[in-house]
């Protein structure tokens, strides 16, 4: 059985006292209901220890936005593996298309971060997609595959299937757009089959794919009853527990 999950990156939002009293809303919910999926959480580096904290009961699983390509050293502002160790996180989200496009981010160092993260025992939420322009040129097959491939392919069987792939269609994030439940699925099953050429289908059906292209409660249950997706990587609809926990709840 493949991890269902629902996770959001909170990207750079929310003071101290307003993560604080997201994150404690998002407990009481837990405390509350029963999700039919794994809850998780990318807050800003500031608060990764108040949310460890907060879920000191694994009610909802704490996750980096990012981390370094070196293990420590003369590296300011950066956040090591062993530091997220240190602290018991449960990963961190690798290659985000923000990561991409601001800080310079490629395949080559996602591929660096994810083999250090499965070195710690932490979990990799790998994420790839394609541009508007290479959506439009007809290239975003290639484009997830080769990101796939760079990214992904030097690791084993058995280390592959630790990682989390989240599918983000660059030109549906924050942009209001989203893309089909059928587009998205379609990607999805490019993206399983892709892993199968190389691994095998059994592996490759052990590997949770996530969409993370503006899921919002009125379209999360479609979404997530397409065959190979296992969830979503959600943005700001995470920074509301109304919208957030809707959303948690296309699973039911």
């Amino acid at each position: 059985m493949r991890r269902k999950i629902v996770a959001g990156n909170w990207k750079m939002n929310k003071n101290v006292i307003e993560a604080q009293q997201l994150m404690t809303q998002l407990l009481e919910y837990t405390m509350s209901n029963k999700a039919n999926c794994e809850v998780w959480i990318a807050p800003p580096a500031l608060y990764l220890m108040m949310a460890k904290d907060v879920f000191e009961n694994d009610e909802i699983g704490v996750f980096a936005q990012d981390i370094s390509t070196h293990e420590s050293g003369a590296y300011t502002g950066e956040i090591s593996v062993d530091m997220l160790e240190s602290i018991d996180a449960e990963g961190t989200l690798i290659g985000h298309s923000e990561r991409r496009q601001y800080h310079g981010e490629n395949d080559e160092s996602c591929n660096k971060k994810v083999k250090l993260a499965l070195d710690r025992g932490l979990i990799p939420v790998y994420c790839n997609g394609e541009t508007l322009d290479q959506r439009k040129a007809g290239q975003h097959f290639d484009v997830v595959k080769t990101q796939t491939e760079t990214a992904l392919f030097t690791l084993s069987a058995e280390e592959i299937k630790k990682v989390v792939i989240a599918y983000e269609p660059v030109w549906a994030i924050g942009t209001g757009e989203t893309a089909t439940p059928e587009q998205a699925q379609e990607i999805h099953a490019h993206i399983r089959g892709i892993i199968a050429e190389k691994y095998g289908q059994e592996v490759a059906d052990e590997v949770s794919i996530l969409y993370g292209g503006s899921v919002k409660p009125d379209n999360a249950k479609e979404i997530f009853s397409q065959p190979d997706i296992d969830g979503g990587l959600i943005g700001g609809a995470a920074l509301k527990v109304e919208d957030f926990s809707k959303i948690i709840e296309g699973f039911n």
